[in-house]
């Protein structure tokens, strides 16, 4: 390392230092600017004259007067010619700025250092606007330079002292995003990888590869340096060593199938989930959520044992969901989510009702499990079992909430769990399964009271009448709370001025009557100051006092105004076609998907800028999150759904979904092609594609997998008709880019949702009205069936085995004939028609002696000789359950008349009973005085169940061995196993 000393004559020189022999130094923060002072420049004693030579003179007359002899300046103090050492620097960077004993940073575009009080003693810093705007906190090396070192003062272009790291923690936080926790020094390890990342979002480099290799002491690694890769190859290769070293230091999740797991558990990270809402809602004011750690019914809920469930109900823009994420913010700093030695686990979900992702209950206990292990892996354990039987479909397929409620029920009763606290925000938003969810609150708030539970929503009735039956809860209505929330409000009015006044640069009078207009009108709402604060930004100062008057008091009344104004503006029609999409869509898309969808912005999908300008012309009710549009508040979309449906959908919400439909439609035929992602082998792995950048499916993306909704959610008139008949858009499309669109649901790993789709638009088509279509779909769902399998694991052997296989006169093959690789020289000969066999289940290791369709034929159960019982998706062939217990071959299977179990007979001698729908074995029947068996005759046994008789016959090992990969059934010529049964439990 390379310091910077003062010689006797009051000039300074370098001086080389080993690592045991480095003395106490402080260190330059600053921006690169022209003429910097090189090494080269300080060696030859060129730099004088340079214009960075003031700031290295600065940082050590400062660190003199500190009494600090060396200091350190990185323009002149790195050899940057010599590559060893610039890579040793950069990986060395952040520990050097972490042990100097201050550092200077020196802001060349802030001027002054006066405060003052106005009248109302409001403290006022005449450059605390330049220091807000500071492009200091825009640079991507900056960042550890504000976080590693204990030390950070501030200094104005004059060398005038502005204030410390400490002093000026509020205005740091409310520039940057951090949290103050970090800000005070709390280790970076205790925040999250994601969290991490999003500091550096809003910063840039001169270099593209800088911004990855900027943060390489944020996460204590070492990355070699490789400039011209890139920034998006720099930053795959940064979080590749994220996770090598996380995943290093944690036995649980070192395996790939423990991975796996974490990789398909997550559907959401919902720590990105409440960064995105705080930015996209301005910030966390922390004065405005205090409040709350005062309050009775916090302490009761907290402190008393009787306390399980803290309900925070009240209307909308209320600030409901800002509490929670002060609450968590609050309540963090002593669990594992920021302290890695706590014993106490924090687990929350944000739900939203304009998010497909997160808006249902399965998706809610997804994200509390995720974050439960995140903190504490061995409860991954509790997941592994099921995982390894099932896959992934074990968080998506129709028993998803069933058999994710009894893992996190495992979970809270684990021995090991210590106090616990689990948030939700917005039941209100929770669109799917909310009942359930609710019931599941209310039952396991009562299993321990080291669980504790706080769950927010609006004023709803059937909301209440439900946690109403949970017995240890404490409720906190924040209308009832006027004047605390009131107090809130204030405070975060008072931020919200201060921040218009330093951007417009409003005098005295203008922010006294801005402020003044938002106390009076605000209604004790945060959303409503925040709509109106984003309005005004959009209007000329020297209007603003003028046009104060037309923010009406309440939020539909806003809403209206804001409405109105975009029926009165230039872009009125773009405008109603961007909020008529984002309404009725099933989940928020991106800016380069809609661009699919509104003809006007069709050409438009590479000019994000004037995108992002587009969207801020819809009022205020969209909001950006990088390239994702979202509705400012769950209340904005119910606003223009309910109350100005007239304005945006004039032909109906139908005609909306049939634009995008057909729209969709056009976006693939030109986007889907063979071999997409130009991998070229077709025997590459699903698990070996990286996406391209760009993403060549950016654009399709939404509509590969929602095409079909949208056109079953259109009036079956007019044009959606004519696109249902043979010949019309849909059976081009099929004919033309059916292959190409399983591809792409392959590369996008959502084949089984194309199945499911399939078979939709299969059950609405009839035979007399569109027969050739009818018959191109039938085949195609009999072809994804078939090759469901192996298309999913190689996207690219659609064209290959996936044609090659299938039978002679199947219409898919007949029409894709052309796509067969010429490779291919002579072909297998294959049946010539479908057989009826629908699709192959796979999945047993030995052979299959049972099988039996639930009543209501939607699953299929399964027993084998491996001794295990395997329940299936009837519609997409996927594993459901895997029922382990017996000692033995399984010989015969069926469910309950109700479907909600499964009873099966084994060669151990037993009769279990299982719960289809979790796998839990439910009892087993196994008497001494009711069972004879012996191992040596040919009769197994008999079992009396009330009435009823289960006689069993053992096969000889002959014919075991010579029935590997049959299916059985009692009526089998070869099988030699038989039931004669009439207990009712069995069936």
């Amino acid at each position: 390392m390379r310091l910077l000393q003062y010689n006797n004559d009051g000039d300074f020189s370098l001086t080389q230092v080993f690592e045991s022999e480095i003395p106490t130094y402080a260190m330059l923060s600053h921006r690169w600017e022209v003429e910097e002072v090189t090494f080269d420049d300080l060696m030859d004693g060129t730099g004088k004259t340079k214009a960075g030579y003031k700031k290295i003179r600065f940082c050590g007359e400062q660190a003199r007067r500190d009494r600090i002899q060396y200091f350190w300046v990185d323009t002149c103090c790195i050899d940057k010619t010599n590559n060893t050492e610039l890579a040793e620097a950069i990986n060395s960077m952040f520990r050097w700025y972490r042990d100097a004993a201050k550092c200077y940073v020196y802001l060349s575009d802030v001027l002054e250092s006066v405060s003052v009080t106005d009248d109302n003693f409001h403290l006022l810093l005449p450059w605390e606007p330049a220091f807000r705007a500071s492009k200091w906190f825009t640079r991507g090396w900056t960042l550890q330079e504000l976080l590693a070192p204990t030390s950070v003062e501030f200094f104005s272009r004059h060398d005038k002292r502005l204030g410390d790291k400490k002093t000026l923690q509020q205005q740091i936080h409310e520039i940057t995003g951090i949290p103050i926790a970090a800000l005070e020094g709390t280790p970076l390890s205790q925040f999250g990888v994601d969290e991490r990342l999003s500091w550096a979002k809003n910063r840039d480099t001169t270099r593209g590869e800088d911004k990855a290799y900027s943060l390489l002491g944020m996460f204590g690694i070492y990355l070699p340096l490789i400039y011209g890769e890139g920034r998006e190859h720099a930053f795959k290769r940064l979080r590749k060593e994220i996770q090598n070293s996380l995943t290093e230091n944690d036995p649980h999740l070192s395996d790939p199938q423990s991975r796996s797991c974490i990789q398909d558990l997550r559907i959401t990270d919902p720590r990105e989930d409440k960064k995105r809402i705080e930015d996209t809602k301005g910030g966390l004011l922390r004065d405005s959520y205090q409040w709350i750690f005062e309050h009775t019914d916090f302490h009761k809920w907290r402190n008393n044992e009787q306390g399980r469930v803290l309900w925070i109900k009240g209307d909308p823009g209320k600030g409901k969901t800002m509490l929670l994420c002060g609450m968590i913010d609050e309540m963090s700093a002593l669990t594992r989510l920021r302290d890695k030695s706590a014993t106490t686990l924090l687990s929350f979900f944000f739900c939203q009702a304009t998010d497909s992702r997160i808006n249902n209950a399965a998706a809610v206990l997804r994200g509390l499990i995720y974050l439960l292990i995140d903190q504490q892996p061995s409860l991954i354990k509790h997941i592994r079992k099921k995982y390894d039987d099932a896959g992934k479909p074990l968080f998506e397929d129709a028993n998803a909430w069933v058999a994710l409620s009894e893992i996190i029920t495992t979970i809270l009763q684990d021995p090991s769990l210590n106090n616990t606290y689990l948030i939700i925000d917005a039941l209100d938003e929770c669109v799917a399964d909310l009942s359930k969810l609710l019931n599941f609150i209310v039952q396991k708030s009562s299993i321990s009271p080291r669980v504790k539970w706080v769950v927010s929503s609006r004023n709803w009735p059937d909301i209440e009448e439900r946690l109403e039956q949970a017995g240890h809860k404490v409720k906190l209505c924040l209308e009832l709370n006027e004047q605390s929330v009131s107090a809130a409000v204030s405070t975060y009015i008072e931020y919200k001025t201060r921040q218009l006044a330093e951007q417009k640069k409003y005098d005295d009078k203008t922010r006294v009557a801005v402020r003044q207009h938002l106390i009076s009108n605000s209604n004790d709402t945060f959303l409503w100051v925040a709509l109106v604060c984003a309005n005004l930004k959009n209007i000329p100062r020297w209007k603003t006092l003028a046009k104060l008057n037309e923010f009406p008091p309440g939020l539909d009344s806003l809403y209206q105004r804001m409405m109105s104004q975009i029926c009165h503006s230039d872009d009125v029609d773009l405008c109603k076609q961007i909020l008529a999409i984002t309404s009725v869509v099933y989940r928020p898309i991106t800016l380069t998907e809609i661009t699919s969808f509104v003809k006007m912005l069709e050409n438009m999908a590479d000019d994000h800028e004037s995108l992002v300008a587009i969207i801020g012309l819809c009022g205020s009710f969209l909001a950006l999150r990088e390239t994702t549009v979202y509705f400012v508040h769950q209340s904005a979309k119910d606003f223009l759904l309910n109350e100005a449906s007239n304005d945006i959908f004039p032909s109906g919400t139908n005609d909306t979904h049939h634009t995008i439909f057909s729209r969709s439609l056009q976006v693939m035929s030109r986007t889907l092609r063979r071999d997409i992602y130009s991998l070229s082998a077709p025997g590459i792995s699903i698990d070996q594609v990286k996406p391209s950048d760009p993403d060549p499916l950016a654009a399709a993306r939404y509509s590969c997998l929602y095409w079909i909704d949208h056109l079953l959610d259109c009036t079956i008139k007019g044009n959606t008709m004519n696109d249902l008949k043979d010949g019309g858009s849909v059976y081009s499309f099929l004919c033309q880019s059916f292959l190409y669109w399983l591809e792409a649901l392959s590369l996008m790993k959502s084949l089984s949702d194309g199945i499911l789709m399939i078979r939709k638009l299969e059950n609405r088509l009839q035979a007399d009205e569109s027969p050739d279509l009818l018959a191109f779909v039938h085949d195609a769902k009999r072809f994804a069936l078939y090759n469901r399998s192996i298309i999913e694991q190689a996207p690219l052997q659609s064209y290959c085995s996936a044609l090659v296989f299938s039978p002679e006169r199947s219409i898919v093959k007949v029409t894709f004939d052309k796509d067969i690789p010429i490779w291919i020289g002579g072909k297998p000969k294959v049946h010539a028609d479908w057989s009826a066999a629908l699709q192959t289940l796979e999945g047993h290791s030995d052979s299959v002696t049972s099988v039996a369709f639930s009543p209501n034929g939607k699953q299929v159960v399964s027993g084998s000789w491996d001794n295990t019982v395997r329940i299936w998706d009837a519609a997409t062939g996927a594993a459901l359950q895997t029922l382990e217990g017996h000692l033995d071959g399984v010989n015969s299977v069926a469910f309950s008349p109700d479907g909600k179990q499964v009873v099966s007979g084994s060669w151990d001698n037993t009769v279990r009973l299982w719960d289809a729908a979790t796998g839990t074995a439910l009892g087993s029947v196994l008497s001494p005085s009711h069972l004879t068996a012996s191992r040596s005759s040919q009769a197994l046994g008999t079992i009396q169940c009330g009435s009823g008789t289960l006689q069993q016959e053992r096969p000889s090992r002959r014919s075991r061995a010579t029935r590997t990969g049959s299916v059985l059934s009692p009526s089998h010529p070869t099988a030699s196993c038989y039931l004669l049964c009439t207990c009712p439990m069995i069936g």
